[in-house]
């Protein structure tokens, strides 16, 4: 039960991106598992992987001809022996749920690296344990490791007095080893010991040691570290503070994204860097040269020296993909041809997915305050001033009457044409908005100028004219022949078809200066307001989603200015629209019925049925935009996120974005990280050495 609530409070009120609930790990299970012969459900090595590394991640680089720095999916059955506890070599529901429960743990990746090593369950690992899987995998050409250093004795004692090590221990030896695997390689390759090693050495080690954990663009262009000093050759300072750029990754985005922030146009130079980092860590400085490296190479295609948080991604992001090119040829004429034709179609199934979704929410927010809507018609169809001739005193006494002469159901008179028309309506300002204001973003920062905001808004609010205006004149003449039957004796009741025809293609756009009048402010004023009131108020961001009270709440808001302040558009449109009854002033044109209101009525006339408007123009965009988003969430495009563009691309779920891959699957692979760091072929399928190939090849050989 408790469950049940806490699900719909997240909801309703929003939470931030959680973990995986225990039903959908189970469910992971059953869809993995199969049947032995008795009917009980285990999984092999194989369902396992499966399991928890799922086949649509990307695990290897798309082009032969680039380094190969992603973990192969095979590399997961590493895993399998940790799950496997009953050494049966299956996995049962209890094998399964211990891990998952394993997964859960703030340390889950050096207890799993741990658990690996810790072959016979003991609760230590034996110091030749882990110096024999790394041999075990090593390949003959790879640069030398020495277990019998100074830096292994003082984890695992000398070689002849060995000892096991503990949890705590362990962890912290795996913790070091990578940065004890590159100092000595840099002295394998500094043989006149002056501190200096080529850029092809240096870039040697780091593909040996640490390219699992670092992305496309720094792997191919690391002999460049070499240009951030005069010298053609890297330093071992120059080692180091790589190597501290590496382990400082997550501060490092921490860091990068606080600054950005706080940035006008989004882009920071070296300078803001080191200031925002001077204010967020309090020991964790960055050194000048540690600065330099990672402006150099996030700066690599931006030399202005100001980068964005898409420049830093290719550096702290490891899934980040280098662009669609081979050997540094471009894309073929048959490909570009290709990539701009699937952006179209893309683009216009986007936008007729949006459309769709538009529809849904428009007809839904309309139909909730439809009744409101009639009220505010009717009101602001009334010709006098005179208190003795009016026909409604206010929005209360109009609804009271309506239901009394006309029934509850008068309060929906005309809503089947509304609802017909405003999906379209709404559909086409959602649509456009988005589109427009997508066009306006910035694609590095992600950010939009206000008057961008505002003309995206207005672009919305002038298309959807075209449906709006024949839509709001049949409408409104069904909404105010209810009091004109009750006034006209005999007055016939006609119906929207009738209206239409009546009326003709001319004049359905009768008013139309009118309706762009109002409906081009109104959204200019709404949607810039909407965005500011999820982001700066409710605090929307990437990893905090809005429930649907909030969205509700900010759209409702942001109704409010936006309806009141063009009530006045709203009136000269009404007037204009309403078929004109015996003895009642007839309009020639905006500027007749503007003037004319304002001498016979008075500034007051211009406002009349404004506190109706609020009230049905608020909820009604609140429940549409909620609506929305909502449909958005639950009715994704098909595909969307997965593309890769010709520029690059950051994988969803990894790095420098919100993670929303499976947590098995994240853990899993920041685990494998750690045991890879003893060395990167660990649990690759590899052809045996030649010395242990059987004797009638060796022989042949």
């Amino acid at each position: 039960m408790a469950s049940v609530a806490t699900t719909v409070k997240e909801q309703l009120l929003g939470a931030p991106d959680s973990s995986q609930l225990s039903h959908q790990s189970r469910a992971n299970f059953l869809r993995h598992a199969q049947k032995d012969e008795n009917g009980e459900l285990f999984m092999t090595k194989e369902n396992f992987i499966d399991a928890v590394a799922p086949k649509q991640e990307d695990y290897v680089s798309s082009t032969r001809k680039r380094p190969k720095h992603k973990i192969k999916r095979e590399q997961y059955g590493i895993l399998f022996n940790v799950a496997d506890r009953r050494k049966t070599g299956q996995l049962n529901l209890a094998d399964w749920a211990t891990f998952e429960n394993l997964l859960a743990k703030p340390d889950a990746e050096y207890e799993i690296a741990f658990r690996l090593f810790d072959f016979d369950g003991t609760g230590s690992v034996k110091f030749d344990a882990v110096q024999g899987l790394y041999n075990l995998n090593k390949s003959t050409d790879s640069i030398p490791f020495d277990w019998d250093s100074e830096w292994a004795s003082l984890y695992g004692g000398r070689s002849k007095s060995r000892h096991d090590m503990t949890y705590p221990q362990f962890a912290q030896m795996l913790r070091g080893l990578q940065g004890e695997r590159i100092r000595q390689a840099f002295h394998t390759f500094d043989k006149d010991g002056d501190g200096f090693i080529q850029p092809e050495e240096f870039q040697r080690i780091i593909l040996e040691t640490s390219k699992h954990k670092l992305s496309d663009h720094i792997l191919e262009n690391l002999p460049t570290l070499c240009n951030i000093s005069t010298s053609n050759r890297i330093s071992y300072a120059n080692v180091r503070a790589f190597q501290n750029v590496m382990r400082e990754m997550d501060i490092i985005d921490l860091v990068v994204r606080e600054a950005t922030k706080k940035s006008v146009d989004g882009k920071i130079t070296r300078a803001d860097f080191l200031d925002e980092a001077a204010r967020i860590t309090r020991f964790s400085q960055f050194t000048p040269m540690e600065a330099d490296i990672l402006f150099h190479f996030a700066g690599l295609d931006a030399p202005s020296g100001r980068l964005s948080q898409k420049d830093f991604a290719k550096v702290i992001d490891s899934s980040w993909r280098v662009p669609m090119m081979v050997a540094g040829q471009a894309l073929s004429a048959g490909q570009e041809v290709a990539e701009k034709t699937k952006s179209v179609l893309h683009s216009v199934l986007e936008s007729a997915h949006h459309f769709g979704l538009g529809s849904i929410a428009g007809a839904f927010g309309a139909f909730m305050v439809y009744p409101i809507d009639l009220v505010k018609t009717r009101l602001q169809n009334q010709r006098s001033s005179r208190p003795g001739e009016r026909l409604y005193n206010n929005s209360i006494d109009c609804a009271r009457k309506v239901i009394r002469n006309e029934g509850f159901t008068g309060l929906y008179s005309g809503v089947i044409p509304q609802l017909i028309g405003v999906a379209p309506e709404k559909a086409i300002k959602l649509t456009v908005n988005d589109l427009v204001r997508g066009f306006f973003t910035d694609k590095d920062t992600h950010r939009i100028k206000y008057y961008h905001e505002l003309i995206s808004g207005g672009a919305a609010g002038a298309c959807q004219v075209v449906f709006t205006n024949p839509l709001e004149i049949v409408k409104i003449r069904l909404q105010v022949q209810g009091e004109i039957a009750k006034n006209v004796e005999g007055a016939p009741r006609r119906s929207a078809l009738w209206i239409v025809k009546n009326l003709g293609l001319v004049g359905l756009y009768k008013g139309a200066s009118a309706c762009l009048l109002r409906d081009v402010p109104f959204s200019a004023i709404y949607f810039p307001t909407y965005a500011h009131l999820k982001s700066d108020f409710f605090g929307e961001t990437a990893t905090n989603k809005l429930g649907v009270i909030q969205l509700l709440t900010a759209g409702a808001i942001a109704g409010m200015p936006a309806a009141y302040l063009t009530t006045p558009c709203d009136v000269i449109k009404t007037r204009l629209q309403v078929e004109a009854r015996k003895g009642d002033t007839k309009y020639n044109g905006l500027r007749h019925c503007a003037s004319t209101i304002w001498k016979e009525e008075g500034m007051a006339a211009f406002f009349k049925g404004g506190p109706a408007r609020i009230m049905r123009s608020s909820p009604q965009f609140g429940f549409t935009l909620a609506a929305y988003e909502v449909l958005q969430k639950a009715l994704p495009m098909p595909g969307e996120g997965d593309s890769i563009s010709p520029t690059g691309h950051i994988e969803p779920g990894l790095g420098g974005q919100s993670a929303t891959a499976p947590l098995p699957y994240l853990r899993s692979r920041n685990a494998l990280k750690l045991i890879l760091d003893l060395d990167q072929n660990i649990g690759r399928v590899q052809v045996p050495r030649p010395e242990n190939w059987p004797k009638f090849l060796q022989a042949s050989k």
